[in-house]
């Protein structure tokens, strides 16, 4: 699987649930946090995918989540 699918698996996983880039980064263990941050603004707009300012649903920070619908 290529960092994408994990993204999207795991926002998926969650769904409705909203989360931020951070925490993605910490539950795939990502090295890089960007990549977290570059791979959800390449899922959104697409297959339900939305990005937008709201309660994280894993650390509760106020901050640009993306969530699928």
């Amino acid at each position: 699987m290529t960092v994408l699918d994990d993204v999207r698996a795991l926002i998926t996983r969650l769904s409705p649930s909203p989360i931020c880039d951070s925490c993605v980064a910490e539950k795939l263990n990502l090295s890089v946090p960007q990549h977290a941050n570059h791979k959800t603004r390449e899922l959104a707009g697409a297959n339900g995918f939305e990005r937008r300012r709201d309660i994280c649903s894993i650390c509760y920070g106020e901050k640009l989540v993306t969530r699928q619908t």
